[in-house]
């Protein structure tokens, strides 16, 4: 069949160029002897006939212009029609060594995304007879029929009527096609990442465009880039630089693979929790968004993993839909246990004080059930120790509000304008005064602001005194006695900030030394009692009170981490109950130690159940097909099960607390170290130890979530999806 001849439409420039072209190439001789050019030198073609035409500029990997509209090669343009077109290099010049950057727009790349699944490879009803078949391979996506480079993937027109010009030259500049046969991705040298002793070495590298977009991916996720970095034009000029053969993704893509590579984390460490033999503490808080108006919960898991480290992770960082009811938060914390394998692991649970996280615990634990529960449930309920000392410090300061006052309104004057600030500077630096902590105004519903503001205020107590004998305005300067008696206000909140920064670390256990931190408190508090002055009894008075209401909800608890303390142990537990309550209740004393120890021997009996349990599960195989001396040993394990269980406990805990202490003022005694090597010789106890002390006694590490969400969902990011969120607050844990 004849093939017609009737030209395709083009565009009136395309054509108006091919046909000067055409003109050229046929009258070449005429055009080299015209007058008004001048013969270039022997051997050296003319300028003017390598200047490309606008055709050039043409990209030749663009399906939609079809073949008819592309020039790959430099058209030759004849003199006598330079004045017809302008020539690129006149209307711009060229940069032969500027970077060019390859760029999917948005557009194509998201229908490259969409349209991948549906990728259909088609059969050729007749043989395609061109060559460059051999190479590429018809694929229908979307009813559309496409070309698909078998080198770079790369999908091109493949209609009949796009004809097979703009496939070869793909193959041209198709950069997998340019590399050896034997592999798709060349290896090259580069400076070694790992510089030790000043020497400089060289490895191999091969570029891997899934490493480069794993890489991409996390330095948005570490240090909370917009996803929108991928579409700045100086970000993508940048690492086109960097390494050309990168083909640098759209916002919607690295949103997909932060995704899937959170998936892939978390499927990972549930497997990992799976595994796990050991309990998990679990602490919880609730956040609210300023920007979205949703309420977030942060679940964060603690636990001593195999080589006795221990391990605090944010397994969760979930939307919360409202309203926020116990039931509701109850449930959903609930289904994050079980979806990590955590429902009958859960040792206990740190919550603030709020009245529905008190409500919330009796629903969860009916939910988790009470047999799965350390001692049936009796010490699920943690409360966070912070809040608590937050609680008593405020009350105290609520005494203190009018004896303060002074010094609060001192700092306002001085910090109220950018004058008053500089001329507060200058008096400060006059008088040599160390200026490294500025005054600052405290929050009132925060203690430590309180303190902090107090503290730093007696460090410029001589500027204050200075300033009030030249600025008239400053009537509020204080007293001396207002300034004794701050002094005498930090010394004893100095006690309540160092406390709780101790009980606010993550790194470290801290459940060993609550006991005798606490009890230091109590003392202290019953010692300014009696202080003499009027206020600070009063002060007292008011945390005594606070202190009662909440210690005694978890005194059991954190008496049994005291005792498991090599360096504390039952003595210990005397001395803080003694403290606690008076020397004069000395009976009083012995019956709490008393049900400490009660409490120890119960958690050993259900140990060593669990424990006796795992065994005979492993070793349910037929005696037929035993050794005699497995035989002997199941027969040893049968008359032991028969004993009594109750004296097997006590022994073991007689055993150990009979044994010597350790030296009490070691530095940096590491509890967990000690019981993995020397804990082996009472193996029932080394496994409530691995438990108890994992339990934190604050829910600072869910909190110090909530201070980085803000950052992550500011603003300019409030548009981010609840899913979103949390992949990105989750993976950097």
């Amino acid at each position: 069949m004849t093939k017609s001849t009737r030209p395709t439409p083009r565009s009136a420039a395309t054509g108006e160029a091919q046909r000067r072209s055409s003109r050229f190439l046929g009258n070449a001789d005429a055009s080299n002897s015209s007058a008004t050019t001048q013969a270039p030198a022997a051997g050296r073609p003319s300028p003017c006939l390598l200047q490309p035409s606008i055709s050039t500029i043409l990209d030749p990997l663009d399906s939609t212009a079809g073949s008819s509209s592309l020039v790959t090669a430099p058209t030759l343009t004849s003199p006598q029609h330079e004045a017809d077109e302008v020539p690129v290099s006149q209307a711009e010049p060229m940069n032969t060594d500027s970077v060019v950057i390859e760029e999917d727009s948005e557009e194509d790349e998201a229908q490259e995304e969409e349209n991948e699944a549906e990728e259909v490879v088609v059969r050729p009803r007749r043989k395609l007879t061109s060559p460059v078949w051999k190479e590429f391979k018809k694929v229908k996506v979307k009813n559309m029929m496409k070309a698909k480079c078998n080198w770079c993937s790369k999908k091109l027109g493949g209609e009949i009527r796009n004809g097979t010009k703009h496939l070869l030259d793909h193959l041209k500049i198709c950069p997998y096609r340019k590399r050896p046969a034997d592999t798709k991705k060349q290896t090259s040298l580069r400076y070694s990442s790992n510089v030790q002793g000043g020497k400089v070495a060289v490895e191999n590298y091969t570029f891997d465009q899934d490493v480069a977009r794993k890489a991409l991916g996390s330095m948005i996720l570490l240090h909370d880039y917009p996803l929108s970095i991928v579409d700045q034009i100086e970000f993508r000029k940048f690492v086109s630089a960097l390494q050309p053969l990168f083909k640098m993704v759209r916002r919607n893509t690295i949103r997909s693979d932060i995704l899937d590579s959170y998936k892939i984390e978390k499927k990972r460490a549930i497997n990992y929790m799976e595994k796990n033999k050991s309990r998990v503490a679990i602490t919880i808080d609730m956040w609210m968004s300023e920007h979205q108006k949703r309420g977030y919960m942060a679940i964060t898991a603690h636990f001593v993993d195999e080589s006795w480290k221990l391990q605090s992770y944010i397994m969760r960082f979930i939307y919360v839909p409202a309203p926020h009811t116990a039931r509701v938060i109850a449930e959903i914390l609930h289904d994050a246990l079980v979806e990590w394998y955590l429902e009958d692991k859960v040792s206990t649970l740190t919550v603030d004080n709020a009245t529905t996280n008190d409500a919330c615990i009796p629903i969860l634990e009916n939910l988790i059930g009470p047999s799965k529960l350390m001692l049936g449930g009796k010490i699920l309920h943690m409360r966070c120790c912070a809040h608590i000392l937050n609680l008593i410090v405020k009350d105290g300061l609520d005494v203190l509000e009018e004896s303060i006052e002074k010094i609060r309104d001192s700092v306002a004057f001085w910090t109220s304008t950018p004058k008053r600030i500089e001329n507060f500077q200058e008096v400060a630096k006059m008088l040599k005064v160390d200026q490294s902590k500025k005054l600052s105004l405290d929050v009132k519903t925060r203690w430590n602001s309180t303190y902090f503001m107090l503290s730093v205020a007696l460090r410029y107590k001589s500027v204050f005194n200075r300033l009030r004998q030249r600025e008239k305005t400053f009537t509020c300067a204080p007293s001396d006695d207002d300034w004794k008696f701050c002094g005498e206000v930090c010394d004893r909140l100095k006690l309540f900030a160092d406390i709780t920064e101790i009980f606010s670390g993550t790194q470290y256990v801290a459940a060993n030394i609550y006991f005798p931190k606490i009890c230091e408190i109590k003392m202290n508090i019953r010692k300014w009692s009696k202080c003499g002055n009027e206020i600070i009894e009063a002060m007292s008075d008011a945390m005594s009170a606070k202190f009662d209401r909440y210690w005694s909800d978890i005194q059991g608890l954190m008496g049994i981490a005291t005792l498991l303390d090599p360096r504390f142990k039952i003595d210990m537990l005397h001395v803080c109950f003694e403290m606690l309550l008076g020397d004069e209740s000395i009976i009083d004393c012995e019956s709490k130690v008393h049900e400490i120890r009660e409490l120890v021997s119960s958690l050993m009996l259900e140990y060593q159940m669990e424990s006796e349990q795992e065994n005979t599960e492993a070793q349910s195989v037929s005696i037929s097909a035993m050794e005699a001396n497995k035989v002997m040993s199941i027969f040893s394990a049968r008359v032991a099960r028969k004993r009594p269980t109750t004296s097997l406990s006590r022994t073991e805990l007689d055993r150990y607390l009979d044994d010597e202490y350790v030296a009490a003022n070691q530095e940096n005694f590491d509890v967990l170290g000690w019981w993995n090597v020397a804990g082996s010789r009472y193996p029932t106890l080394r496994a409530i130890a691995r438990d108890i002390f994992a339990i934190p006694v604050t829910t600072v590490a869910s909190e110090s979530a909530f201070s980085r969400s803000g950052s992550v969902l500011s603003e300019h990011r409030s548009r981010l999806t609840p899913e979103l969120l949390e992949a990105l607050m989750c993976s950097q844990n």
